[in-house]
């Protein structure tokens, strides 16, 4: 079977589209064809490609595409030659797929040119005008050395230089972390069939693309800028995001695969890596509307004086919304805008960039379905961007058969392995915990579209149900190379000291035996407000054995989180968008009980889910005992769910019961007495689920 990956064709929409339609009927190839892809780097600039034919049985078919009737025998000549010979000078830089000085990927050369009538050309330059004249030039072609496939993908999808970065040379001993690592990144060799439409495909208008953390949005928006730069040098491109440290991973990456398609980096006048709000010091999306429209801008403070109902954390939401009813006629300026975590913004954000868009809006939003595991799912398009004064929706996805996907999943998570992934899920939503479930999703189909599968039972409420992920959506290698008790382990200590200890002596372990590099690791602390002081102890006791160290962002700028020469403790928010081969959760037993659950468990959600191989959830005492028996539980049980899907009504009042609180809110109910808590519960001015569990449980002893 062919894939078929649509990319930006438009100035021979015809023939291109003949072309794939008589791939997309063929079943006896494996490969994808390209249209508009690749775009190969040179010392004059970028070289495009038609169209590529990547595949076991015939290597890679160059396809020059002539969308007229008229052309010069001579250009056609000089094409293919030209093409032939900017690819095999691609390929034979790449030593994976060369044998001492020969290539071992074919490489054929075809001019597809329906609506031309040409007699006399050589037969060294194969011509063909119709399906008939295309199979007959493919079945004379046979790639004998197949063996060569993964590598050949991976060169044209410019993966190789990804894998570039970590080259872990230094590697001695076989059976170490670092070789296991190594092993681990050479198999994620290549994008899969959605992650290659997601790059490549592009609408004229907005295209959503959804996927679990792992599954390459990131990478995937890189490569996509890289790619649209390429195409398209005169454009404005902006890629926007919330966590200031992907702000070096995006010029990293696209940086790699600007060079890979034009031979050089890109021109950064025309493409901004740009925060999300921005300040007069550092360039926002927010920030640059305001300056432009002449209205006020608000920092974080002044957002705090202005909030709508007084709402905790959307100070960024009110702030967005305020600039669209403060401007009339919006300046368009941007022909591209891409937005990685769009789960973290509110439809006004989403609806700014809209607006800066020159027509025809193509905003290329990407989120987590289950980056902060609550129950709020992100709008549908028809809710972010609105309808017109008709009625219509200003933004219709659909995906149709022989055009760019407009919605695109991305199924498969390639950091966390299954074992480590439905960990993760189970104490998020608190599956096994003896007080029962702790949030939800409302819409119970999500559980497929990230990945999931129903063994027994039906996903509907009131419903008992198991669910599993299978090799498809977490590929087997994530798992195979440790021990499901090295993958995995929850450990449980007597106190704070005896946590510290056993943290600092494996760190150095890994260092000093296992073959793992600084950058290899991530510490992270549960409570954001006491990471600086809880962080300390470790740090000294690392330092005591030579061994450097240092807190994300804190004695460095915000927009770097790794070191090469130092280990990277983090606080929650930090770690957000960033993963490591080691993680350490500290004080995990923060995240078991007391108010504001779900928060609390969405944070040890997206703390474990930050390790593409090993995770360690460290705590003490009883709370983290319970931890502890949770995972225990779903270890048992092999990895899967199974739970009784909730009612509605049950929904309902686990959001209030775990629902996170204001500072106000918290204030009150510490500051009041005895006799005030009781009188404003009955008043309804608090809820009693809003009491901490601990005065309850109080209160019943003295009731007894």
């Amino acid at each position: 079977m062919v894939n078929v990956i649509r990319g930006d064709v438009n100035n021979k929409p015809v023939a291109s589209r003949r072309l794939a339609n008589y791939f997309e009927s063929k079943r006896d190839i494996t490969g994808s064809l390209y249209l508009g892809y690749p775009i190969i780097g040179t010392s004059q600039g970028g070289y495009p490609i038609d169209a590529l034919l990547v595949s076991k049985e015939y290597g890679v078919v160059i396809f020059n595409i002539i969308e007229g009737s008229q052309t010069d025998i001579n250009i056609i000549q000089q094409a293919q030659d030209e093409s032939f010979n900017k690819l095999e000078s691609k390929l034979k830089g790449n030593t994976h797929l060369t044998k001492g000085r020969k290539l071992m990927v074919d490489i054929g050369v075809v001019t597809f040119a329906p609506a031309l009538k040409l007699n006399d050309i050589s037969e060294d330059y194969i011509v063909v005008t119709n399906e008939h004249d295309l199979e007959e030039n493919l079945n004379s072609l046979h790639w004998e050395s197949s063996e060569y496939f993964e590598h050949l993908n991976s060169v044209i999808q410019a993966i190789t230089t990804i894998r570039k970065r970590n080259q872990r040379n230094y590697v001695k001993r076989e059976d170490s972390r670092g070789a296991k690592l190594k092993k681990l990144e050479d198999s994620i060799a290549n994008l899969d069939h959605d992650q290659s439409a997601a790059v490549i495909e592009t609408v004229e208008g907005v295209q959503r693309i959804r996927g679990l953390a792992g599954s390459g949005k990131t990478i995937v928006l890189a490569l996509k800028v890289a790619y649209l730069h390429a195409k398209h040098p005169d454009w404005n491109i902006a890629v926007t995001f919330n966590t200031r440290s992907l702000k070096n991973q995006f010029k990293h990456f696209i940086n790699t695969f600007a060079i890979e398609q034009i031979g050089e980096e890109p021109n950064w006048e025309k493409v901004k890596i740009i925060h999300a709000w921005g300040s007069p010091s550092m360039e926002g999306i927010y920030y640059e509307i305001c300056k432009k429209h002449n209205i006020e801008f608000r920092d974080l403070d002044a957002a705090k004086r202005i909030k709508i109902a007084n709402i905790y954390g959307q100070e960024f939401d009110t702030v967005c919304e305020e600039a669209l009813n403060k401007i009339n006629i919006f300046e368009q300026y941007y022909d591209a805008i891409l937005i990685d975590e769009a789960q973290d913004f509110s439809k006004y954000f989403l609806q700014l960039c809209y607006n800066i868009l020159k027509q025809p809006k193509r905003l290329i939003y990407a989120y987590d379905e289950l980056q902060s595991l609550n129950n709020k799912t992100m709008e549908s398009p028809t809710e972010i961007f609105g309808n017109d004064t008709y009625g219509n929706p200003y933004v219709k996805l659909k995906n149709r058969s022989g055009e760019p996907k407009q919605d695109i999943i991305l199924e498969k998570c390639y950091r966390n392995s299954r074992p480590l992934l439905t960990s993760a899920h189970a104490l998020g939503f608190g599956i096994y915990r003896k007080e029962g479930l702790i949030q939800m999703f409302d819409n119970a189909a999500l559980w497929r579209d990230i990945g999931y599968q129903s063994e027994e039972g039906i996903l509907e409420d009131g419903k008992p149900v198991k669910l599993a992920r299978n090799e498809n959506t977490s590929p087997k290698f994530l798992e195979a190379h440790s021990h499901i008790d090295d993958l995995i382990i929850f450990k449980s200590f007597n106190n704070n000291h005896e946590q510290m200890e056993w943290l600092v002596k494996e760190i150095e372990k890994n260092i000093k035996e296992d073959e793992l590099k600084y950058n290899d690791i991530m510490i992270i602390h549960c409570t954001p407000r006491t990471t600086r002081s809880a962080v300390g102890i470790p740090r000294a006791l690392l330092q005591n054995r030579g061994i450097n160290s240092k807190l994300a962002g804190v004695a460095s700028s915000p927009d770097d989180f790794f070191s090469d020469e130092e280990v990277t403790f983090t606080g929650i928010y930090r770690a957000k968008g960033n993963e490591a081969a080691m993680v350490y959760v500290i004080n995990a037993h923060e995240c078991f009980s007391g108010s504001e659950l779900a928060r609390k468990r969405n944070i040890l959600f997206t703390a474990i889910t930050r390790s593409k191989a090993w995770i360690r959830v460290l705590g003490y005492g009883e709370d983290m005992t319970g931890l502890v028996e949770e995972f225990k539980e779903v270890k048992d049980r092999n990895f899967v769910l199974q739970f009784t899907y909730p009612t509605e009504d049950e929904r309902i009042k686990m959001n209030i019961i775990n629902r996170d609180r204001s500072p106000q809110e918290r204030e009150r109910i510490e500051m009041m007495n005895v006799k005030d808590l009781l009188q404003d519960v009955e008043n309804g001015r608090i809820r009693k689920e809003d009491l901490p569990q601990e005065l309850i449980q109080k209160f019943k002893r003295l009731s007894t």
